[in-house]
């Protein structure tokens, strides 16, 4: 079922006010700068070692388990976002364009440019 033009402008309307008041949270990591769902996996299993560390470290009242613990905990915060190395920028392959960055002044519509999106990301593949 298509969406009306009312409803099409007051998506138009809450996306662009999102990009202009929330653009950390909306932009997408650049360069190629994209986080690695391993270094998510072995962040979060830091950060479940260090709360039971933390516990043990409480439980048992030595309080060097529970700092140690605590210092892994936040090693596997700063694993779990921090961006992948290695990757070069997403360059176009040959016979492709190169995608044009998405801005909020575009003509082109929200849907427009959620379709591209998902087609860059599909041609990765």
């Amino acid at each position: 079922m298509p969406l009306s033009e009312q409803e099409l402008r007051l998506l138009d309307e809450m996306e662009r006010h999102l990009m202009n008041k929330d653009a950390d949270v909306v932009s997408a990591p650049r360069d190629g700068q994209t986080l690695s769902y391993r270094n998510i996996v072995y962040g979060t299993i830091l950060v479940l070692l260090g709360i039971g560390g933390l516990i043990a470290g409480v439980s048992s009242g030595i309080i060097v388990i529970g700092v140690i613990a605590f210092l892994v905990m936040v090693a596997g915060v700063v694993l779990a976002v921090t961006p992948a190395r290695g990757f070069a920028a997403a360059t176009p392959r040959s016979g492709e364009k190169k995608p044009k960055p998405a801005s909020s002044s575009s003509s082109a519509s929200f849907m427009d440019r959620m379709n591209d999106r998902w087609d860059r990301r599909q041609g990765d593949r």
